[in-house]
């Protein structure tokens, strides 16, 4: 009887097929970077097909990455046992397709953004991006247009977004000094940069503060193997998550862009480097712009030769874009349920996308298919797409459903990564460079207005130059100080931006009203410094 995992054919068992279900039907390992699809009704049996398929990365030495929407997926890390309900019916599935039933775990490691039910993982805004971040905003394009400038501005004054506390303190910025930024990168609306900290404001309120910090995740800690050779299944707890559903599925979208920026370039691997499952796949695509699903798309096509296999779960193919379904050479259809003019349609064209087999009509089969049972279509050797076959799908060997809350305990404490992501980290960044140009440009004003008000009697070109040498205003240094003073260099017709920010604030500040303006809005937006 065939094991589960067979590396010297490379070949991982997904179940039995062709007559009474008793030829074994594998995954070519080579061409699982081919990605794959799993599709059905609710309650069809797409969480077994999702657990086994996992089960056979992980015995085969490849790394998984999935979401547990309904909390039903982290069983995987005990070991079936003969006295849970379903024993039964998994022996004789197993006698069925020709394999011995022999249980077993893996090894998991557990996530969650709210490091509630696994260790917390977080990225950054610099590393999102605008696109992703304007994509989980809903932002229009005039609002994404002034996100890219805050963050070119944030990348050519070296100040690092790490938190949302960053993004807001660096749009406050942005917003105060809007006429000079137009003037350089086009027009900077103050109604825009209003709409995008509402924007954050609701995202922090859905856990968004939560998701950005350090220390950000490090994919290689997802990428891992036990001592006994298994790769680690990673598991995101996601059905709080899954209240936020933008934030799901941006967070999963950047992680897969991730593993693209990362990852070196292996071309066709014996066996994928990790395998990606993303469940609930229609989340990523629901209104989503054009340009975010054509980068989708593009990371679907080339991600392949960095050895990842992608897999996306939905209840109907239809819910994927027809770019991103032609990447998908591995297909499990469970089944679907026609009760509409519509469905049939949908179930119609979910069958024309295999390559028929004489013995049965496709799209009776998918219609009349039981649970645990699927239409299957996997590539064979060089990657030609294999004739569809009903397959029983195997049993998993691994504890079907959830685990106690002691258990999950127990196996986060021993985890290496509770020491490397427990805590928190704050180092200077964004919001804490900003507030310190702030309070240096007010102790500036103070300086100017104990000295007898001298600065409102010098003209208006050298107003910018006096300050105490000792305070560094935004833009300036020492070296164009050198400059100036020898006379022999041409000077500059324009100030950076940091620059213009600093000395226009210096002016507001000659009076008492502009200190207190910024020590009492700056200071409570700026971490009360």
């Amino acid at each position: 009887m065939p094991d589960i995992v067979d590396l010297e054919a490379g070949t991982i068992m997904l179940g039995g097929g062709g007559e009474n279900y008793a030829t074994p039907q594998g995954l070519l390992l080579k061409y699982a970077n081919r990605h794959g699809l799993i599709a059905g009704a609710t309650g069809t049996g797409k969480t077994v097909t999702l657990q086994t398929l996992a089960e056979s990365f992980s015995r085969a030495g490849i790394p998984v990455f999935m979401a547990d929407i309904k909390g039903d997926l982290a069983g995987i890390c005990r070991s079936g046992r003969s006295d849970l309900p379903l024993h039964d019916a998994f022996e004789k599935r197993a006698q069925q397709i020709g394999m011995t039933l022999e249980y077993d775990s893996f090894p998991v490691t557990f996530w969650d953004v709210w490091g509630e039910r696994g260790h917390p993982v977080r990225t950054t805004p610099a590393e999102m991006g605008p696109l992703l971040l304007s994509r989980l905003m809903s932002l229009t394009a005039a609002q994404e247009g002034v996100l890219n400038i805050a963050f070119r501005v944030a990348d050519e004054e070296g100040m690092a977004l790490l938190d949302l506390e960053d993004l807001q303190a660096m749009l406050v910025w942005v917003g105060q000094n809007a006429k000079e930024l137009s003037l350089k990168y086009g027009n900077v609306s103050t109604a825009s940069v209003g709409a995008i900290q509402r924007a954050l404001l609701v995202l922090e309120n859905e856990g968004g503060a939560l998701l950005f910090g350090e220390p950000a995740l490090d994919l290689a800690d997802m990428m891992r193997l036990d001592p006994s050779g298994k790769g680690v299944v990673n598991i995101m707890s996601a059905e709080k998550l899954m209240n936020a559903p933008r934030l799901y599925s941006t967070f999963l979208l950047w992680l897969m862009s991730e593993l693209f920026e990362q990852l070196p370039e292996v071309g066709d691997p014996d066996k994928p480097k990790m395998a990606f499952f993303f469940d609930e796949a229609h989340l990523l695509f629901d209104d989503a712009p054009d340009a975010l699903v054509d980068k989708i798309e593009q990371v679907a096509r080339l991600i392949r030769s960095k050895g990842v296999s992608l897999w996306f779960i939905s209840q109907n193919p239809a819910d994927l874009p027809e770019a991103v379904l032609g990447q998908l050479g591995n297909r499990v259809q469970h089944a679907l349920r026609a009760f509409t003019a519509k469905d049939q349609k949908a179930l119609r064209l979910a069958a024309e996308n295999y390559r028929a087999n004489p013995d049965f009509d496709t799209a009776e089969a998918i219609q009349s298919v039981g649970t645990g049972e699927a239409v299957t279509s996997l590539l064979e050797e060089k990657g030609v797409p294999g004739i569809v076959q009903r397959t029983l799908i195997r049993p998993p060997l691994s504890q079907l459903g959830p685990i106690t809350d002691d258990e999950r305990a127990e196996i986060m404490k021993l985890s290496p990564m509770a020491a490397k992501y427990g805590e928190r980290l704050d180092r200077e960044s964004a919001a804490e460079l900003l507030a310190e140009r702030a309070e240096a440009a007010a102790r500036q004003a103070a300086s100017t207005e104990a000295d007898g008000g001298l600065w409102e009697m010098e003209p208006e070109h050298k107003r910018g130059r006096r300050y105490d040498p000792s305070i560094q205003l935004p833009g300036d240094s020492a070296a164009s100080g050198r400059s100036a003073s020898r006379g022999g260099s041409r000077s500059s017709n324009r100030d950076t931006i940091a620059s213009a920010f600093g000395k226009s604030l210096a002016r507001q500040l000659g009076t008492r009203t502009g200190q207190a303006l910024v020590r009492g809005v700056l200071g409570s937006l700026f971490r009360n410094k």
